[in-house]
């Protein structure tokens, strides 16, 4: 215990008070790897629609989400985005191991990221075993995420979709009064649905009580009976 409150009393300020810490891939590290990884990472702020990564790009950079989301996107053959994915605090961006990226990340509202390099993450992954585990069950904690949202568009309704999401974003905002990171539009593309029918599930989730709805935020009432909504 006093190893470990020595090796933490040599992090800096910012890595110390880091919000996503707790939710991050660093929570993982040993204190060594945590005294290296603040050495290593850089602090950058991105601005509403700003891409730290380009589809069929090389992954340059391995990033850390410390606020905001960013949506993880392709494009079709016909010029169209789809939204693959979100990814927030705690999240990790970029393919390390990998060459290019096969999705865009682009910050949907100002998003803070702490990044490095990524042949310098795959030497410091390499350096440090308990890394390359803690990446290894992220990935599998996003294979079982995907694997829930191929469920979600297979055979959920619309309200059970439209409740999945909500539970989604609340879970990732730190605040109880949640910004919704997508327009209605992007919601619907996410979920497969029209923008209508997204506002109509909105306003039916409102008018049960589970939710109270503004334009850009919304507040869960009934958390069990959301959850249940969405299973």
């Amino acid at each position: 215990m006093m190893q470990l409150a020595a090796a933490q009393s040599t992090l800096s300020s910012r890595c110390m008070g880091c919000a996503a810490r707790s939710r991050s891939l660093c929570s993982n590290f040993s204190p060594e790897a945590a005294r290296e990884f603040d050495r290593l990472a850089r602090p950058i702020t991105l601005a509403r629609g700003e891409t730290l990564v380009w589809e069929d790009d090389d992954t340059l950079l391995v990033g850390f989400v410390v606020s905001g989301v960013l949506k993880l996107t392709a494009s079709l053959a016909d010029g169209r985005e789809q939204i693959l994915g979100l990814a927030g605090m705690g999240d990790v961006v970029g393919r390390p191991f990998g060459t290019r990226s096969s999705y865009s990340v682009t910050a949907l509202g100002q998003t803070r990221l702490c990044v490095l390099g990524r042949p310098a993450f795959e030497q410091f992954a390499a350096t440090h075993p308990e890394v390359e585990h803690a990446l290894l069950l992220r990935a599998l904690d996003e294979l079982d995420r995907a694997r829930r949202w191929m469920l979600l568009l297979g055979r959920k309704s619309a309200g059970e979709r439209v409740a999945s999401l909500l539970v989604e974003f609340a879970e990732r905002s730190p605040e109880d009064n949640v910004a919704f990171p997508l327009t209605r539009q992007q919601m619907g593309d996410l979920l497969g649905l029209s923008l209508e029918t997204v506002s109509r599930e909105l306003s039916k989730l409102k008018a049960r009580g589970l939710i109270t709805l503004s334009v850009k935020h919304f507040r869960v009432e009934d958390e069990a009976c959301l959850r249940q909504r969405a299973a």
